[in-house]
């Protein structure tokens, strides 16, 4: 809470923050430049610096995470996970993001960035690590996964995809004690086959491309793609909760 909202002092802020947060879903939701926010919202700048300031001091995060585990609860699930599931997805980069911070995908035969990100049973995003698109997904999972430990310490199993198998198995058994199973394709018919589990992270990644902010990466830094990837999130959260009669899915809670 700010601090002139508790009389402690300082000059009161200038904006609602849900005008706030509207404006910054409206840049993610319609692929917009900062200076294009249409005039029914604060200035840009202002819009900027509050999304800039919720990205450094880690509270859309934090409100990220609080709506997660609201959903699970909403969901009659425990509010920390105990399994996830990881994939990738290469993007291509704009010309605002730094020959540094790209790479070229050979696989996908994309010029950009590639998002890691780990999800639970239920598609929630627990967290996400942003690359460049050359690096391979089980280096890229090492980091991630290490990052998803701390957030997520009950987490002890991971689905994964074929691109993940060999030492990072090993590795993440012995540095994260984590178990990571491979779920491979074994239908030998041409075309899209749905697999157990793993369609969960895909479903969460066609979600967020969905947003137009996240068709490709437009953002010099990693983080503020990382932090977009949140926020691309919260609506579909906070859908959730305001559903009256949202099924629950009957599976194991602890999950």
């Amino acid at each position: 809470m700010p601090a002139w909202m508790g009389g402690r002092g300082g000059r009161p802020e200038g904006y609602c923050h849900r005008v706030m947060i509207d404006a910054v879903l409206y840049v993610v939701d319609n692929g917009i430049k900062w200076r294009a926010l249409p005039v029914d919202f604060p200035a840009w700048d202002a819009v900027y610096r509050f999304f800039r300031r919720w990205r450094d001091q880690g509270l859309t995060m934090l409100l990220h995470d609080r709506l997660r585990r609201a959903v699970r609860v909403a969901d009659g699930r425990d509010p920390e996970p105990s399994a996830a599931i990881i994939d990738s997805q290469s993007l291509r980069a704009a010309e605002t993001v730094g020959g540094a911070q790209r790479g070229y995908d050979g696989g996908k035969k994309i010029n950009g960035t590639k998002r890691h990100v780990v999800v639970d049973t239920l598609g929630l995003l627990l967290t996400v690590l942003v690359t460049a698109a050359s690096v391979f997904d089980r280096d890229g999972a090492q980091p991630l996964l290490h990052r998803m430990r701390m957030l997520c310490p009950r987490v002890r199993h991971v689905w994964a995809d074929g691109g993940y198998a060999g030492a990072l198995i090993g590795w993440a058994a012995q540095h994260l004690r984590l178990r990571i199973e491979v779920v491979r394709r074994t239908d030998k018919t041409p075309g899209f086959v749905v697999l157990p589990r793993r369609w969960v992270v895909e479903r969460s990644l066609g979600w967020l491309t969905r947003r137009r902010r996240l068709v490709r990466d437009y953002e010099r830094l990693p983080h503020t793609h990382e932090t977009m990837v949140r926020w691309a999130m919260i609506p579909l959260m906070t859908r959730r909760l305001t559903k009256p009669d949202r099924p629950r899915t009957p599976r194991n809670p602890t999950a």
